[in-house]
């Protein structure tokens, strides 16, 4: 192990011998009582010495014996450590592409922020180089969402849509106006691609391959058609439910921007869960969404570009949390924003019992416990992520920190 002290955190020292790493509530740590000598010796934590030179410099240091070994634990413990050589093959081979990991420095910088393993901010960015997600959608939200996946590290995301790109179509970040009048999920993949640092490894499923399917690791609906958006139509996500493959949805309806629900097939609420509870609690709904589903003429709905960028960024904050092992609040949530308040409210999907979905009878909101991790080829674990990532389970966002230390009044 090669000791560094994670970089996204400022230091800063409250009195003499008490530190505090980083600035806001958040994240930020306080740390002591610490000696003079020991705050010297944490300037020595910059990743180009191993444990057996550390202890050496303590020595020249005068500092106790085993403080060196102290120190670290304690700091490690706090997850304010990271390991400049850690994380494992896929990491090692990601630290091999130099130009790649410059590109990604900010986003390894965030996710050591919510990973306390020393190394584990690595090798979850390398993890995501061999996840395959989907966005069924390509609009002003879809495309911009696909692209940040892309350009976060996501390896293989591909994006479905039909129809030729329309003029308000484009977007800053998404489908430039160059792309006017070609396919849309053409223009759209060309996106991806130019937005991606790398190019994505060759999967073994790859056509001409042989291989089995690993299946995807989510599927995003971002659907263009305002009353989709609304209110999502529980068949098309039939086949995702039967293949147990987790998905999001994300999308702008008049002034209003979505995220969510996140949908774990058999644990959270779903589509078919949301209509029934809107069925109950208005009984109107099924009237009105019939109404609204009939064909009519062709039209250009709402979708101010500053909300849909706005949904766009957060729906693949979520997507990236959960790729990453955690449990992001859209689990069983729907996320909305109205302009001009813009003011983010949850409302709660919960499984409803006559939703043939299951997820009801677990009896367990999806927030309140970790989850195994799901594929659309099986209902096991998600092998890429399972394999790769240093903790097999999802942490709630905001989990207590580890004994020891404690949050700065910041």
């Amino acid at each position: 192990m090669h000791p560094v002290m994670k970089p996204a955190l400022r230091r800063g020292w409250r009195d003499r011998d008490t530190v505090q790493f980083g600035m806001t509530p958040a994240h930020a740590l306080t740390l002591g009582p610490m000696a003079p000598a020991t705050s010297g010796f944490l300037d020595l934590l910059n990743g180009t010495r191993g444990l057996p030179l550390l202890r050496e410099e303590g020595r020249r240091m005068d500092l106790p014996a085993g403080q060196v070994d102290t120190l670290l634990e304690r700091l490690t413990r706090a997850g304010l450590v990271d390991d400049a050589r850690g994380g494992g093959p896929a990491a090692d081979a990601l630290r091999a592409k130099e130009h790649v990991l410059r590109r990604l420095r900010p986003d390894l910088a965030a996710l050591s922020l919510t990973t306390a393993e020393p190394g584990g901010a690595l090798a979850r960015l390398a993890a995501r180089r061999a996840l395959r997600v989907r966005v069924r959608g390509a609009g002003r939200v879809g495309a911009a969402l696909a692209s940040v996946l892309s350009g976060a590290g996501v390896g293989e995301v591909d994006v479905r849509d039909v129809g030729r790109v329309e003029p308000w179509d484009v977007a800053p970040g998404g489908l430039p106006a160059e792309s006017i009048g070609e396919r849309r999920d053409a223009a759209a993949r060309d996106a991806v691609r130019r937005a991606a640092p790398d190019r994505p490894p060759r999967h073994a499923h790859s056509p001409g391959s042989g291989a089995r399917d690993a299946g995807l690791s989510l599927v995003i609906l971002t659907p263009r058609d305002d009353v989709t958006v609304h209110a999502p139509d529980p068949a098309d996500a039939e086949p995702l439910m039967a293949s147990g493959t987790p998905h999001l949805y994300a999308g702008v309806v008049e002034g209003t921007g979505v995220v969510g629900p996140l949908v774990l097939p058999g644990e959270s609420g779903c589509a078919g869960c949301l209509h029934l509870d809107r069925g109950d609690r208005d009984p109107a709904w099924p009237r009105l969404t019939a109404q609204w589903r009939c064909p009519r003429a062709r039209r250009v709905g709402a979708c101010d570009l500053t909300l849909a960028t706005a949904v766009a960024g957060l729906a693949a904050a979520h997507a990236l949390a959960f790729l990453d092992g955690q449990s992001p609040s859209s689990a069983g949530t729907r996320w909305e924003v109205s302009m001009p308040g813009l003011d983010w409210h949850g409302q709660p999907v919960r499984p409803h019992p006559a939703c043939g979905c299951g997820a009801a009878e677990r009896g367990e909101a999806p927030a309140e416990k970790a989850k195994p991790e799901r594929s659309s080829t099986d209902g096991g674990p998600r092998e890429t992520m399972a394999v790769q990532r240093p903790s097999a389970e999802r942490r709630k966002a905001g989990a207590a920190r580890p004994t020891g230390t404690w949050r700065a009044h910041v």
